[in-house]
């Protein structure tokens, strides 16, 4: 991923795809500085919203999206309008790098530990707590955490978040 000059200023935005899309936006500090879960009706209402939502985010460095097909190309088209580059990925690549082998072994085990390790991000950067936190926000989370550290924002998991 490539980011600005000024890496003091930059955010990236992750997203787990869907018409119901977790979404969570990143510091350069590598820590979560907001995360939300939203439906759209359908694609155009999401066309609106992508719109939207990139024009709130002035230090935009960058988009991290799991998933692809309609849904994917409507985010990349308002990111390619703004500069802005965006990495595609499938859930596998971040959950090989931030789950364990053994907490992977069937979807249920795999969505606990993903909404525990999420809660201890969301803990660690000293987020707003939830009341409730929907597997798609959980996702997303885990998305964005997976982008600071391939784009090297951070050096390696935190110590705080290891299981």
């Amino acid at each position: 991923m490539s980011t600005p000059d000024n890496i003091e200023s930059r955010s990236l935005l992750a997203v787990d795809l869907g018409l119901t899309t977790g979404i969570a936006l990143f510091g350069s500090d590598g820590r979560l500085r907001w995360y939300r879960s939203q439906h759209f009706a359908n694609s155009s209402a999401l066309r609106r919203a992508v719109h939207r939502l990139l024009s709130k985010i002035d230090d935009l460095a960058c988009i991290c999206i799991e998933g692809g097909g309609n849904l994917g190309d409507i985010w990349e088209r308002e990111a390619d309008k703004r500069g802005i580059p965006i990495t595609r990925i499938a859930a596998e690549t971040w959950r090989e790098r931030l789950l364990y082998a053994r907490d992977q072994r069937n979807g249920k085990q795999a969505k606990r530990k993903a909404d525990a390790l999420a809660r201890r991000v969301i803990e660690w950067s000293g987020a707003r707590r939830p009341t409730s936190l929907r597997h798609d926000t959980s996702e997303a989370i885990l998305i964005g955490l997976w982008g600071v550290l391939d784009a090297g924002w951070i050096d390696g998991v935190p110590p705080e978040l290891r299981c």
